[in-house]
């Protein structure tokens, strides 16, 4: 049997790195929402600066240039600053990016991924696409929706390459081997819910509808309000008015934040379901962790999303809304992981040792 000989070093290294950019990758996630629950998309009215500035014209003398610049956007630097910090962030989350994919390049005979890295230098250039967009179309709705979207990609690819480059699973006896491969696809169908609805929370947040009912568990006092689907979900909407605040009426708002309420009961009942199944089955793997992770991402995003309806939508509860609906993601994403090493015949365990190791080619069991 050929075995493939890899070095722990390249992997040590670049599972740092990884690790380091995951964590810059939420950060950005979260400052992207701080930015558009603060009404700052466009706070600068130019990409990649600001004003034609590097930073957010303040002095008399710059000010007086940048509105000479852009004489229908008048400078307001409280605006500006949180557009330029998630920019900077951005930024250095790119380079890091582009670092791993040359580390992964130059290192690829010793065995570490150099596909997924390289494929998430290159979405983060889509990804840097749509954040001009953002700003050169005035927050037109679908880009708005596909940026955010674009980031939770950047941060689960993120996520995966670091997972990637631990080199262990959990093991798994035989008779869990063959349950866990049953539930596999039930876990796939909840992280495509889950998609889903990050994608209805999108939506919402691009259309400003997250306040459209401002009282639970109905909204406006009824049970079922006055709704317009059509309008709420017209993605055909019109490019060049400034969508900063939204354009749609009232009716097509309540449809948006109704669909995203909806989808939130349809993921809690799935994964209410499923998680206890996992649990029960799972035995004494190291998989029992995972769904106490994801059941308790999921909890916090529910207990989130009352508390943005309940007080009004209050900017950190809004914003960590934004980051549990990443956690929820990333501990779906997670749990499949650690549910694919119950397809090899002989799961990675654990390695701390430096130096050369051979590593088993994966056996379907």
């Amino acid at each position: 049997m050929n075995h493939k000989t890899i070095q722990t070093r390249p992997y040590q290294i670049m599972g740092r790195w990884a690790l380091l950019a995951s964590i810059l990758a939420l950060m950005v996630v979260m400052l992207g929402a701080w930015t558009r629950l603060t009404h700052s998309g466009l706070g600068c009215p130019d990409w990649p600066g600001c004003y034609g500035f590097l930073t957010v014209p303040q002095d008399p003398a710059h000010v007086a240039i940048a509105e000479a610049r852009f004489p229908d956007s008048p400078v307001v630097a409280a605006r500006g600053w949180p557009e330029m910090i998630h920019r900077y962030a951005a930024g250095i989350l790119g380079l890091m990016v582009f670092g791993l994919a040359v580390y992964a390049f130059r290192h690829r005979r010793w065995g570490v991924p150099v596909r997924l890295p390289i494929f998430i230098a290159g979405f983060i250039l889509l990804q840097a696409a749509f954040g001009m967009w953002t700003v050169t179309l005035k927050l037109w709705p679908q880009v708005v929706a596909s940026h955010l979207l674009g980031g939770f990609t950047t941060l689960s690819l993120l996520v995966l390459l670091t997972l990637r480059l631990r080199l262990w699973r959990p093991a798994f006896s035989p008779p869990q081997t063959e349950t866990l491969s049953r539930l596999r696809p039930w876990v796939i169908g909840g992280l495509l819910l889950v998609i889903l609805q990050i994608a209805l929370g999108a939506w919402t947040a691009a259309n400003y509808s997250a306040v459209a009912c401002p009282d639970l568990p109905g909204c406006q006092g009824q049970w079922w309000p006055e709704m317009d689907f059509r309008h709420g979900f017209d993605v055909a909407q019109s490019v060049g008015p400034n969508y900063l605040g939204g354009q749609l009426q009232a009716s097509g708002r309540v449809a948006i934040h109704i669909s995203h309420r909806l989808g939130a009961m349809a993921v809690l009942i799935y994964l209410a379901m499923l998680l206890p199944v996992l649990w029960r089955r799972s035995g004494n793997s190291g998989l029992r962790a995972g769904v106490l992770w994801v059941a308790a991402a999921l909890t916090g995003q529910i207990i989130l999303g009352l508390l943005n309806v309940a007080l009004g939508l209050p900017l950190y509860i809004a914003v960590a809304h934004n980051a549990m609906g990443a956690g929820l993601l990333l501990t779906l994403v997670h749990l499949l992981w650690q549910m694919h090493g119950c397809r090899l015949a002989r799961p990675f365990v654990a390695v701390r040792m430096a130096g050369a190791i051979p590593i088993l080619p994966e056996v379907k069991a």
